[in-house]
């Protein structure tokens, strides 16, 4: 108990040897994500970044399906039987297959990241039912992930998609449509105006294009054997997105509501599906700094010790980088940039911070640091005690004005 009263306390402490720590990550909650949005807003795409970028376990409808299949589950069995009959699988199956996956081992150890639950089909369970499910897991997420984009965009992204009907591979309008590439090709024409030697290769590689012109030509081919597929009508469209609204989004607003709002990531369903695996990536990067330990330790076992069998000590900084942390800011901080002082490693947050910790590291040090930033914003109408208020709340609290 006083171990977790002194972590409270400081929350930038790590007093766990090597042994400790390693037995501290193998208790820990391993990371959790959920990703919600309208239909065709990218949630699969999205979802599957990030599993393959933090390692874990992505979970969705058709994937749990296929791996059932594959590995020969009872459950697999029953869809693929289904599936000889002509018939579709149904939803309680799909459910249970998706719950089963949750609570499995090595979800247990690499986390999930789960998308298209709950489902717009309440044929087994109502949408109510299916998010007191997710509030009941045993593992529950630590992030909520909502992708916003308007509903005329979106409807007009889904009716622009095309399916090759062999490989089953699905075209945004700006991969098939020649006169949206050809709008494209002329955009990034009169903004890469380059000098007259780039020109001259740019002729080159004409050139070589010209000796090697059959490939987009064949792909010009596959183009026009594209289909529309019945979901991607723009009515149809119209429809799924009106149905999400009446029944989805109301029980989801009320489930964001209850999250951690810094642990609820909104992000802008417009923009390419790079930049936004991007923004999230860097978002949650912050909260699983964890992962920084072994780079930590990899980097710093090639440093030289200070005595033989002397073992490197973590600072009650942990991660955080003192010197940031002393101009108010909370700054993890970078293995490259990590030094000892008195046995014990710092870890900086850039060149400019280890310069300055370098040259004087006890105004950094000294009590009461390490102390988490507070910042406070006080405002209200003019004459109604703005600045008196904020001189007691500094003076209280040693801050400053």
């Amino acid at each position: 108990m006083a171990s977790q009263e002194e972590k409270e306390a400081q929350p930038f402490t790590d007093i766990f040897d090597e042994d400790e720590a390693e037995k501290s990550f193998l208790l820990s909650k391993p990371t959790c994500l959920i990703i919600f949005g309208k239909p065709g807003s990218g949630k699969k795409t999205l979802a599957r970044k990030l599993a393959q970028k933090w390692n874990c376990i992505f979970i969705e409808a058709l994937e749990v399906i296929q791996a059932n299949i594959r590995e020969e589950t009872e459950y697999g069995l029953k869809c693929q039987e289904l599936l000889f009959k002509g018939d579709s699988i149904p939803e309680e199956l799909v459910t249970e297959m998706i719950l089963q996956k949750l609570e499995s081992p090595e979800v247990a150890h690499f986390g999930y990241v789960l998308s298209g639950f709950p489902s717009l089909s309440e044929e087994y369970m109502t949408v109510s039912q299916q998010i007191e499910k997710i509030k009941n897991l045993k593992l529950k997420p630590d992030f909520l992930i909502n992708i916003k984009c308007p509903d005329y965009d979106l409807c007009q992204r889904i009716s622009g998609q095309r399916q090759h009907p062999d490989s089953g591979q699905v075209y945004q309008r700006s991969q098939w449509d020649p006169k949206v590439t050809k709008k494209r090709k002329k955009e990034k024409n009169q903004h890469d105006e380059e000098d007259e030697e780039e020109e001259q290769e740019q002729e080159e590689e004409e050139g070589g294009e010209e000796e090697t012109a059959e490939d987009p030509h064949k792909k010009s081919e596959s183009f026009h054997q594209l289909v529309q597929r019945p979901e991607d009508i723009l009515e149809n469209a119209e429809r799924r997105v009106g149905t999400y609204k009446d029944i989805m989004l109301h029980p989801l607003e009320e489930l964001m509501a209850e999250q951690d709002c810094q642990y609820l990531i909104e992000v802008d369903g417009n923009q390419q599906p790079d930049d936004l695996f991007e923004v999230n990536k860097n978002y949650i990067c912050c909260y699983c700094c964890f992962h920084k330990q072994d780079e930590l330790f990899r980097v710093l076992s090639s440093y030289n010790l200070i005595a033989p069998r002397y073992r490197w000590r973590r600072s009650r900084w942990g991660q955080a980088c003192p010197v940031a942390l002393k101009e108010g800011d909370i700054v993890m901080g970078n293995p490259d940039f990590a030094v000892s002082f008195l046995g014990k490693m710092y870890v900086l947050s850039s060149p400019e911070a280890l310069k300055t910790f370098m040259l004087n590291p006890r105004p950094y040090l000294l009590p009461p640091m390490p102390l988490p930033p507070c910042k406070v914003l006080v405002f209200g109408p003019p004459f109604s005690g703005r600045t008196t208020l904020c001189n007691l709340i500094a003076h209280k609290y040693k801050g400053k004005v």
